[in-house]
């Protein structure tokens, strides 16, 4: 079976494993979508602002 020290790399193996895998789940639903989203947001504000800005022009 295992030695200890071969025990402790697959327990570092699974943690680091483990963790990159809640890591990339927590970007990929939450924080994606959150900047997306805001970029989005700030586009139409500037586009409306441009807007606004030729209807006084004129």
């Amino acid at each position: 079976m295992f030695e200890f020290d071969q025990y402790l790399g697959f327990l570092a193996f699974l943690t680091i494993l483990t963790i990159g895998f809640w890591l990339l789940t927590f970007l990929l639903t939450f924080v994606v979508p959150y900047w997306i989203g805001g970029a989005l947001l700030e586009r139409l504000k500037e586009l409306k602002e441009e807007k606004k800005a030729k209807r006084e022009a004129l």
